[in-house]
């Protein structure tokens, strides 16, 4: 079978926009991190542990998958396959869906809470200017990956978490939640521009 140009050029720029991704990410070595990071997997049910699953999708690989009912995020390795992460889900993560790419990374993020947290919380007001240093109470966790359409910050994010029996709930500080240990590692595997896909709710 011969391929047109036209296809052939089609089928190039394709894979040229899909970012770069490590399928086999580099040990996370939690040694190296400037505050403590423990492998609390054993602190959630056992159908949220992170585990590679047989995964059908047309999402090409690299590409991050939330379904925020299941309470799931997938990292697409292709031909058939992902990495299943388990994900607390809060408000803003139930009543927004679409696509995105992460515009920016940041490990131990300051974390400021919204107008929203602070009615709930009104001890949070000390951050509300300037937001909370990055560090085993914040709220963000270990890393965060922050979604945008184009130039335009979506203000969702997907994030680590400080208390670990949050995952698999529906209740979170900010929007998509992982372990620690699962935030690190899914930050070792994307880049700036990995396209990401929130399901509707």
């Amino acid at each position: 079978m011969t391929i047109s140009r036209r296809l052939f050029l089609a089928a190039l720029a394709a894979t040229a926009a899909t970012p770069a991704f490590a399928q086999e990410a580099p040990p996370v070595d939690l040694s190296q991190e400037p505050f403590p990071v423990k492998d609390e997997e054993n602190k959630i049910e056992y159908k949220y542990r992170r585990r590679e699953i047989d995964f059908e999708t047309a999402e090409a690989p690299g590409t991050i998958i939330v379904d925020p009912k299941k309470r799931y995020l997938y990292f697409v390795l292709g031909n058939g396959k992902a990495i299943r992460y388990g994900a607390s889900v809060g408000k803003q993560g139930r009543t927004w869906s679409g696509e995105s790419t992460i515009g920016r990374m940041e490990k131990w993020p300051t974390w400021t809470p919204t107008p929203e947290h602070i009615a709930e919380f009104p001890k949070l007001v000390k951050w509300q200017n300037g937001g909370m240093p990055g560090g085993p109470e914040n709220p963000m966790g270990a890393r965060a990956l922050y979604l945008y359409q184009g130039d335009v910050d979506t203000i969702y994010r997907i994030h680590g978490t400080h208390d670990p029996k949050l995952v698999g709930r529906k209740k979170t500080a900010g929007c998509f939640a992982l372990l620690n240990v699962d935030i690190i590692d899914l930050y070792n595997r994307v880049q700036l521009g990995t396209r990401v896909v929130v399901l509707e709710y």
